[in-house]
């Protein structure tokens, strides 16, 4: 089966090469033939549609940001960049805020069919929550507020929004195709374009890409066009199909078998995956509605232990590698000869979320629905975190200047802003670790010890293992007994598996992704289905907080956004659900067979510029 893989990729980039040499586009491919490039990340792909609740996750977002096309992308200083190569998107209507999106490019999916206005359609039907609760985006924020069905015209997409979204520019108006969801939600229908594949699969001849195209693009005519009606005519059975397969049928950790649950929009092309261990793309021969990446070919190999990495840097096998670091991995990065290291702070901060909804020990119902009870538990609890201690002996050997972060919803970089949250939220209470006032709570709330805590943490991470340490021996000090619950899968994330989070404790970090002002209220808004959670995973629900940050949405001044912050902090904080730790500290290491590796402090991090990344010829 790999052999016919590799020969298909062959085959696309024959079949590739005799589509554009006809079409007169003055795109020039920079791909330099044979040149392969091995880089890594901390966890390993696993879903395609990293929009969904189930897919939400950095590792399937740094493949789907090489494989995917966009609006726009944050460089690294970090600002916002317009795509102006395969689109544009202006704002035509202050009252009501009107937006109109229009694809320029001659933009085709890596099998053939062009991305259109029917693709804008279903990303706005699956991320606004409006069309069917099937759909299970990971955040809905904007999204939701267009509630009308957006006009659509040839390569063109209107929303009319209900309110001012304030962060409108940082709408993404395309994920998954329309052609390839609708395929995988009817199959039977895809039978002709699956056996076209097969054949070419088999093959790998340029004669049988050709044909696989030609079946796919008639297709998706049909496709596209049932996607479109459904959604334009509220028809409830297509629609719960649509949403079942957009919002599962893309999760896959070796090659699917159709073809549809791997298309691409972008620079580069599924290829192979090995179920934790990497994934291969290689360059989509159709591409021309971007910038030219230099490599063939790019294997993202999954790398959980740091020390593993950097050896395979140093002996060759990997070119680019970023992480959790701790002091005696930047001691090691530091002292490999052919490695540029980089250093920084990162726009993602730890953080420790207690369950709520899960019948354990800070849940209410634990204690008859109690919730004054269920509180001074969870205060206990927190009380036992010892922040700054994690923060000098994990993260001060990285970074001298590291500091316990205070805020949820800011970070200190936002100096000013994040001075009047802090002054405010509350978080003096939790400064420094009190034993006695956790023991003191417990005995309060007539809760007996020892009281047991199930705290996963993403099995393999030695830094979260080393903080999992000192959160147990300190919380043991209290009455907390803490049971390691860690899996290397972060399943309480997807909803389908675990509509209910079944740890009583996380630790994980909140990846910062743009710079927008509003999308709080997908982590700390209440959800009434536990299928349209967001992120919120803790099953926590404080109407007030989430009217503040539904409302941070739609303001525009600055005050007022502030004031909205305060309030949303501090209750956040009153209700002592989560507690953040730290900002993340940076650290990038790149070989000397590739230049162009820059570091970025929002996701996805060093991949933001995969497409400048260049060969080194050696001596």
């Amino acid at each position: 089966m790999k052999i016919a893989r590799l020969a298909a990729g062959v085959g696309v980039v024959a079949a590739g090469a005799l589509v554009l040499a006809g079409c007169g586009n003055p795109y020039e491919s920079e791909v330099v033939e044979g040149t392969e490039i091995t880089v890594a990340y901390n966890s390993g792909f696993f879903h395609f549609n990293d929009d969904s609740s189930a897919g939400n996750n950095t590792a399937n977002g740094n493949v789907k940001y090489m494989t995917d096309t966009s609006f726009g992308y944050y460089n690294n200083t970090p600002e916002f960049v317009h795509r102006e190569e395969f689109g544009s998107f202006e704002k035509t209507s202050d009252d009501p805020l009107t937006v109109e999106y229009t694809i320029t490019a001659d933009a085709v999916w890596s099998d053939g069919v062009p991305i259109d206005e029917a693709d804008m359609l279903l990303q706005w039907a699956a991320m606004s929550g409006n069309v069917d609760e099937a759909f299970s985006p990971a955040a809905t924020t904007g999204y939701n507020l267009v509630t009308a069905i957006p006009a659509t015209e040839d390569k063109k997409i209107t929303l009319v929004y209900d309110e001012p979204y304030v962060d409108w520019e940082l709408v993404g108006m395309l994920g998954v195709s329309a052609h390839g969801t609708y395929a995988l939600a009817f199959p039977d229908e895809y039978s002709d374009v699956q056996a076209a594949y097969d054949t070419w699969m088999s093959s790998g001849e340029e004669g049988d890409f050709t044909a696989y195209s030609d079946a796919a693009k008639s297709f998706a005519e049909t496709a596209k066009q049932s996607v479109v009606d459904a959604i334009t005519d509220g028809d409830a059975e297509t629609l719960a199909a649509l949403g079942d397969a957009w919002s599962n049928a893309y999760g896959y950790t070796t090659l699917p078998d159709s073809p549809a649950a791997a298309l691409t929009s972008g620079a580069y092309v599924v290829e192979d995956i090995v179920e934790d261990q990497y994934i291969t793309i290689a360059a989509n021969p159709l591409y021309t509605w971007g910038p030219s990446p230099k490599f063939e070919r790019i294997t993202v190999r999954t790398i959980a232990d740091s020390t593993t990495a950097l050896q395979a840097l140093e002996s060759g096998e990997l070119d680019i590698w970023t992480g959790q670091p701790t002091a005696d991995i930047l001691q090691i990065a530091e002292g490999i000869s052919n490695a540029e290291v980089q250093t920084g702070v990162q726009a993602s901060h730890e953080h420790v979320d207690l369950t709520v909804n899960n019948g354990g020990p800070f849940d209410p119902a634990t204690y008859g629905g109690d919730e004054e009870t269920a509180l001074m538990v969870r205060q206990a609890f927190l009380k036992t975190i010892p922040r700054q201690e994690i923060v000098d002996r994990i993260i001060a050997p990285l970074n001298p200047d590291a500091t316990v972060r205070n805020t949820n919803l800011v970070s200190q970089a936002d100096g000013a802003r994040y001075d009047e949250l802090v002054a405010t939220n509350g978080s003096d209470a939790y400064a420094e670790v009190d034993i006695d006032g956790a023991k003191q709570l417990l005995a309060d709330a007539g809760v007996t010890t020892p009281v047991e805590v199930g705290f996963w943490y993403p099995e393999g991470n030695v830094r979260r293992g080393q903080e999992y340490e000192l959160i147990a021996a300190s919380a043991a000090l209290a009455g907390f007994q803490l049971v390691d619950e860690s899996e290397p899968d972060w399943v309480f994330t997807d909803p389908s598996a675990e509509p209910v989070n079944p740890h009583d404790a996380v630790v994980f970090a909140w990846s910062q992704t743009s710079t927008a002002i509003g999308g709080s209220d997908q982590i700390y808004a209440c959800y009434d289905d536990p299928m349209a959670k967001g992120g919120n995973y803790n099953g926590y629900c404080n109407e007030d907080v989430s009217q503040s940050l539904l409302t941070l949405n739609t303001t525009s001044e600055e005050d007022a956004q502030t004031e909205l912050l305060i309030e949303a902090e501090a209750g956040i904080w009153a209700d002592a659900v989560t507690i953040p730790i730290y900002q993340f500290p940076g650290l990038l290491v790149s070989s000397d067979q590739v230049s162009e590796v820059k570091a970025m402090p929002l996701s996805p991090d060093y991949f933001w510029n995969f497409w400048e990344w260049t060969p080194v010829e050696g001596e």
